[in-house]
């Protein structure tokens, strides 16, 4: 009898759990639950993909192709950080009632980002034919005109995903994020299953490869446009009626810090893959990348939950709601922790994983490439809760003004310690962590400033 209370407590308790509680953080919640089964299912098509695409090519071709891949994410910081700047302002709007507004900005937003990515496409489609690819990425002359038509597939497909993936920044926006999360999953699905019927009918080629990672995810986030523009967000649907120009100006007022912040973060996380080939081989991308991937999973699952933060702190701060944000930041922080102890776990089992997942004779990873992603994402995932309160009240200048320095910190410290010291691939990653110096001291500073201490100085609200 003692035993069945003790289930009808537990059961009572996560049913009140999901039901009682602060509206905005109920529907934080809900996402979260669905985000969670949503990666889970993300992070092992991810995990499935990397053995057979590795496969499906060879260890340099997967190397070059994770290599090009990552460095077309570098135009991405060509919208000129609309898209953030559509996060905050759409949140606002829509938590002050007004849809005209909210409708407005989702409009001004795809009619601007269609213009800068649509020009940007051509452009870059130019430049791909007077672009040295072989020498940019170490690789023999004769895989030049394969490189160019490969670049111009990634360039393709990347510009028109970036149009139609607002659709994901309007639904994390309105803490939705369960929602995006779906589109992305899908999208990696149809992905595994073209890879996979590839495998079996063709021989390995990194032309098809782009192919299939590209056009699945593309038709997913166009068919998402449409489907969700019709249901849910049909009275925010856009329309070249409510396209204006002074509220372009307004999104970029907030958006063009995110855009120098983008331009950071890109120089800083994207060009790793680019360093690795261009001062070493293609193949040793390949070492990099399992390790990424193997402890991204941490901070995927962790992303997931701390997705609703970002909506949820500028709803709350517009709304006077300041214990609400305190009381995000304790409890994210106490989630954090048993992420830390599951990436050690992570990190001792590291070899056994990387033999069963993509066999020990196809890709040596050495340990200390392990142990620095390892400290590499805790760090992150620490920083992320703080950057991410922050983000939400839109408190950009310091922020601001430290990726002016991080980015040359990055390279800097780089190119001293494998041109000078003639260190390894790991030289990367302690640069990568010892310069992210904003995430975890500037902005815990800024936040206790702001919320704990109620300093009176403008530069923390700026």
């Amino acid at each position: 009898m003692g035993f069945k209370k003790q289930i009808d407590s537990l059961w009572q308790r996560a049913l009140n759990f999901f039901t009682k509680g602060h509206p905005r953080s109920l529907e934080a919640k809900k996402n979260i639950m669905f985000s969670l089964f949503i990666k889970g299912v993300s992070i092992a098509i991810g995990l499935i993909l990397v053995p057979l695409t590795i496969h499906y090519v060879n260890p340099s071709q997967y190397g070059i192709w994770v290599t090009l891949s990552s460095m077309v994410a570098w135009i991405s910081f060509f919208d000129i950080g609309f898209t953030h700047g559509l996060r905050n302002r759409f949140a606002e709007a829509k938590a002050n009632g007004n849809k005209e507004l909210a409708k407005t900005y989702i409009s001004t937003t795809y009619f601007y980002i269609g213009i800068i990515f649509i020009a940007l496409w051509v452009l870059l489609i130019v430049a791909t034919q007077f672009i040295s690819w072989n020498k940019l990425l170490n690789v023999p002359a004769n895989m030049e005109k394969e490189l160019i038509v490969l670049a111009m597939l990634i360039f393709s497909y990347f510009c028109l995903q970036f149009i139609f993936r607002i659709i994901n920044t309007i639904l994390i926006a309105d803490q939705k994020s369960a929602k995006a999360s779906l589109i992305d999953m899908l999208g990696q699905l149809f992905s595994l299953v073209i890879i996979f019927i590839l495998t079996k009918t063709t021989n390995g080629s990194l032309l098809y490869l782009a192919l299939a990672i590209g056009i699945a995810p593309t038709l997913i986030l166009i068919l998402s446009n449409f489907f969700f523009f019709n249901t849910d967000y049909k009275e925010y649907k856009p329309s070249l009626n409510f396209v204006k120009k002074r509220y372009a100006k307004d999104i970029m007022t907030l958006g063009v810090r995110f855009f120098v912040l983008q331009i950071a973060a890109i120089i800083q996380f994207e060009s790793i893959l680019f360093l690795i080939a261009h001062y070493f081989t293609p193949e040793q991308v390949t070492p990099y990348s399992i390790a990424y991937k193997y402890f991204f999973t941490l901070q995927m699952i962790f992303t997931i939950l701390l997705s609703p933060l970002w909506s949820g702190v500028t709803d709350a701060y517009n709304s006077g709601d300041m214990e609400w944000i305190k009381n995000a930041i304790r409890k994210y922080l106490l989630i954090l922790v048993p992420f830390i102890l599951l990436g050690g776990i992570m990190l001792s089992l590291s070899g056994i994983v990387y033999d069963i997942w993509v066999g020990k004779e196809v890709v040596y990873v050495k340990f200390s490439l392990s142990l620095l992603c390892y400290i590499f994402f805790s760090v992150t995932m620490f920083a992320s809760i703080f950057v991410s309160v922050i983000n939400g009240i839109g408190a950009l200048r310091i922020q601001f003004f430290s990726s002016l320095i991080t980015p040359i910190l990055f390279l800097s410290l780089s190119i001293l310690l494998i041109k000078r010291f003639h260190f390894g691939v790991e030289s990367i990653l302690f640069s990568s962590i010892v310069s992210n110096v904003f995430g975890y001291v500037i902005a815990p500073v800024q936040v206790y400033n702001i919320f704990y201490k109620k300093s009176a100085a403008r530069i923390w609200y700026r």
